[in-house]
């Protein structure tokens, strides 16, 4: 024989969960003198081993007293991938074009090496300070620095 059927009985109403207490904030007792931010700018030894070698490319004029010409000094990374950490490849070679214009020994390194080529192509003729106008730009895993030079012969 089977047992007697049930009633469905209604269900039983639960209570919602009461949310876990909350737990006051944190009251800052103590303030920090400084706002910290992060910067990238090429380290000092990058200088060195970016523009120890460049290939260099040069030409020029000396008319009357005035010289005219441009260096390009290109920097291959690769050439230098077994003495830095950072990958040899086309985003570092972005970020090196893009810092090397802020970085105030990078663009007296290259200037250096730029007036030096400006004073053999005016066959060593003295020249007044020159102006040195630099652009950078990146090309896959090499660095371009364009410099143009103008000087005028001293008198």
């Amino acid at each position: 024989m089977l047992p007697p059927a049930r009633r469905s009985a209604a269900p039983i109403a639960r209570p919602a969960p009461a949310p876990p207490p909350r737990k006051p904030m944190a009251r800052a007792t103590r303030v920090s003198l400084f706002d910290r931010e992060v910067r990238v700018r090429l380290a000092p030894a990058a200088v060195d081993v970016l523009l120890e070698a460049p290939r260099l490319l040069s030409e020029g004029l000396l008319e009357h007293d005035r010289y005219v010409g441009s260096t390009m000094l290109t920097i291959d990374l690769r050439a230098a991938a077994d003495r830095v950490s950072d990958p040899p490849d086309a985003a570092t070679a972005r970020r090196v074009a893009e810092l090397i214009p802020d970085d105030a020994r990078a663009r007296a390194r290259a200037r250096q090496l730029a007036v030096r080529e400006a004073a053999r192509g005016a066959g060593a003729a003295p020249l007044d300070p020159p102006q040195v106008d630099l652009r950078v730009r990146a090309a896959g895993a090499l660095v371009h620095l364009d410099l143009d030079v103008e000087a005028r012969r001293k008198s």
